[in-house]
């Protein structure tokens, strides 16, 4: 069997990140950051390089740059340590597992990690072009073994018929992760596997599975996997004994809310906004985002868009006032 090729997404539908093609088009983007015009440039661009101008920032923000948050550098230095802990281990690998409310960070803090440690393995091997250092995929819902072990061949390009079973799909599998040196395995959505019942037992033993056969460290994310019963009873002892847990939570209002907000409002590309206007109003935006880091980086990016689209290229708390936010947020904040 072979894996899918490095070659260029033909759409944004093919850059799901629980492929490969996708993955790799995530750690190879290095988008460019715009300029901003002087006044007097901007005055005498022409309509089709004005728009292209505006093209361009609004493409920026909507993926705004990524902020070091403090879960982000545990991630990133736990992530290194075990890498290296387990680089020579045959058996019971160490693992991380990074639990926590809906939007603080979890995704953004583990594939960040994948990408730093894929674009250190490329650093180390320039001239290997068939490695997979890094395997990302997210639990189904009500997954069954068969179903996640699919979700490790997805990733890698590996068909997978109706008439394979799940010993064909796993065997598949780990050979390719061997064959081409994969260290790091991120599954995401951990919270959709429960201990309590047969089949999240069932899907659990597939992963330990894996993790036995794949020479790889793994990090898992999930909302409040404790309160899943991940660490209950004989199977969640064995987890318990070989896996960190970092917990994520919302920022309190202290310094490092600070930092946050002033690093994201160092990123804008607005004509007109007054630098220093949104680290004044961050007491503001705690109350509005309930310190969520997923939920103050979408009120940003989009008052962003939105100065950009109006022409008014400064975010006010006016026109934060009119965004509406994500009902967990909105809830919190009230």
């Amino acid at each position: 069997m072979t894996t899918t090729t490095d070659s260029e997404p033909s759409d944004t539908g093919h850059r799901a990140l629980t492929t490969l093609v996708g993955w790799r088009h995530f750690t190879g983007d290095h988008p460019p950051i715009p300029d901003l015009l002087a006044p007097g440039e901007r005055a005498v661009l022409s309509e089709h390089a004005r728009r292209d101008h505006d093209e361009a920032r609004i493409d920026y923000h909507t993926r705004l740059t990524v902020i070091a948050t403090t879960t982000m550098k545990a991630v990133a230095q736990k992530g290194r340590r075990l890498t290296l802990l387990n680089r020579h281990a045959v058996s019971a690998r160490r693992g991380l597992i990074l639990s926590g409310a809906a939007g603080t960070g979890k995704t953004t803090a583990i594939t960040q990690f994948g990408k730093m440690h894929e674009a250190a393995d490329r650093a180390r091997h320039p001239h290997r072009s068939d490695r997979i250092p890094v395997l990302y995929i997210t639990v189904p819902p009500a997954a069954t073994p068969r179903m996640l072990a699919a979700e490790f061949a997805r990733f890698l390009g590996l068909p997978v018929t109706q008439r394979a079973n799940l010993t064909d799909i796993i065997e598949a599998v780990c050979g390719v992760c061997c064959d081409t040196a994969t260290s790091v395995v991120i599954c995401d959505e951990l919270h959709n596997i429960s201990l309590t019942t047969r089949a999240g037992a069932d899907v659990s033993d597939t992963l330990k599975y894996f993790a036995e056969r794949i020479p790889a460290t793994f990090l898992f994310s999930g909302i409040n996997v404790e309160r899943e019963g991940l660490f209950s009873g004989t199977r969640g002892e064995q987890i318990a004994g070989r896996h960190t847990l970092l917990r994520t939570t919302g920022f309190p209002y202290t310094d490092d809310w600070h930092s946050v907000v002033a690093a994201l409002e160092d990123t804008l590309r607005l004509h007109e906004h007054r630098p220093g206007t949104l680290v004044g109003m961050d007491r503001y935006l705690h109350r509005r985002t309930a310190g969520m880091i997923g939920s103050l980086s979408a009120l940003i990016r989009e008052a962003a868009l939105d100065a950009i689209l109006t022409g008014t290229e400064k975010i006010t708390k006016t026109s934060l006032d009119t965004i509406d936010l994500d009902h967990a947020a909105h809830t919190k904040s009230l």
